[in-house]
């Protein structure tokens, strides 16, 4: 055993092991640090003391303001964080986040995107969803930018602005701003792959260029938009409502989408009218070829009109391999069971082939007629089918006699494709 004195003298030997961290693995240390534990980390040793002020990544949300007692207006707490930070940083900031939805109004923040302006390559701004805060146009001298994601703002860029010739990702939800200055930003990105716009304003059409785009989200006014140069597309989502048919013409929507493979459609509105007399396109005047995943998380068959867009997009898919539907109850609805059969007799279908598809999901599922109808031809004209699934979540509560009798009445549909199963899940 060794003596007691030799043990202390062992032990003050040991290595101070946070101390003598070489400097690059505290940074990925703090990096992954929420910020008032980075600003923490300080108490540590000298070495780490004033480590954090180098951080190239910040995170700024309600945390770090929010007091136990609350007896600090948070707009005011806010404030001296922000004067810490502009006062104690070194070096670049290149990633910053700054999410203060819950704030009753936004602070000045224009000093702070000037300070960023510099390095910032990734930006992303949640402001208060009260009245919208309208940038400064500093923020489009940041010309290192490769994300931009703005929530609750409005924005107005300088007519000298020549763009980011950076940036690879921009998501706009809520921000205030014209057609013509939209079309303008996304134009003036010529590497942009991903973009996500949210908007409830009604705005003018809006012409998408952007020849490397390959990702599109679209909340709004769907019949507002036209991929008008977007020949890299790949995967597209557009939810939204729709008040007249006849204003949404999908041939300008998918103008240039020949790279398209796959689609998620949501029509929000419960109503979808026309005026006397208005027919919808039974197919696009061209094929997309490369679709082959087609998604509608939320379609009633019964509305003739939702119903025959659905259709004809279908047509112009012809080597469509997995199509997911999420059926809206049609209690809901003023429509009754005759106008349901009407909406599906067989020549409404019988151009409608399936040549491709592999697979098809079926949701909400409780037997309706127009779901069997679809059903049976879906099964009669599709070569290739290898699975139906249909989520049974719903139809479970259906009394037993009800369910054998919608089970035996599938099974017994013609299956043109011999290797077809069908499989009942509950997907809830």
């Amino acid at each position: 055993m060794m003596p007691p004195k030799g043990r202390e003298r062992c032990q003050s030997l040991r290595p101070d092991i946070l101390s003598n961290l070489p400097h690059n693995v505290i940074d990925v240390i703090l990096i992954h640090l929420p910020c008032k534990d980075a600003v923490r980390t300080s108490v540590l040793s000298k070495k780490w003391r004033y480590h954090w002020c180098r951080r190239t990544e910040l995170t700024l949300d309600e945390s770090l303001w929010k007091t136990r007692e609350d007896l600090l207006n948070p707009t005011v707490r806010f404030r001296e964080i922000i004067y810490q930070l502009l006062t104690l940083h070194e070096g670049p900031i290149t990633k910053f986040t700054l999410n203060i939805v819950h704030l009753k109004r936004c602070p000045e923040i224009d000093n702070f995107i000037f300070f960023l302006r510099n390095h910032i390559q990734d930006l992303v701004l949640h402001l208060p969803f009260g009245k919208r805060y309208t940038l400064s146009p500093i923020l489009f001298t940041c010309s290192q930018l490769r994300h931009l994601n703005l929530h609750s703002c409005s924005i107005y860029h300088p007519s000298a602005f020549e763009g980011f010739d950076k940036l690879i990702s921009l998501e706009l939800c809520g921000v205030s701003t014209s057609s013509e200055l939209l079309e303008s930003l996304i134009s003036h990105c010529p590497l942009l792959e991903q973009l996500v716009l949210s908007t409830t304003e009604d705005l003018d059409r809006i012409e998408i260029n952007a020849p490397m785009l390959r990702l599109f989200s679209f909340t709004g006014d769907i019949s507002s938009i036209c991929l008008k140069n977007v020949p890299h597309l790949v995967e597209a989502s557009l939810l939204g409502d729709i008040e007249q048919a006849e204003s949404l013409d999908f041939a300008k929507i998918f103008e240039s989408c020949s790279a398209l493979e796959d689609l998620s459609l949501n029509f929000l509105n419960s109503e979808f009218v026309a005026e006397e007399g208005y027919e919808v396109p039974t197919r696009l005047p061209y094929n997309l070829n490369n679709v082959k995943q087609f998604y509608l998380p939320d379609i009633l068959l019964v509305e003739s009109y939702k119903l025959s867009y659905v259709l004809c997009l279908i047509r112009s898919f012809p080597y469509l391999e997995y199509l997911e539907m999420e059926v809206c109850d049609e209690d809901d609805s003023d429509t009754d069971e005759e106008s349901t059969e009407e909406s599906l007799q067989p020549e409404t279908l019988s151009d409608l082939t399936f040549n491709h598809l592999g697979e098809v999901q079926l949701g909400s599922f409780i037997g309706r007629t127009s779901e069997m109808q679809f059903i049976k031809h879906l099964l009669a004209n599709s070569p290739v089918l290898e699975r139906l699934v249909i989520n049974r979540q719903f139809l479970d509560e259906e009394p037993l006699d009800t369910r054998e009798e919608i089970f035996t009445e599938i099974s017994n549909f013609p299956h043109v494709s011999p290797k077809a199963e069908i499989v009942y899940k509950d997907l809830s």
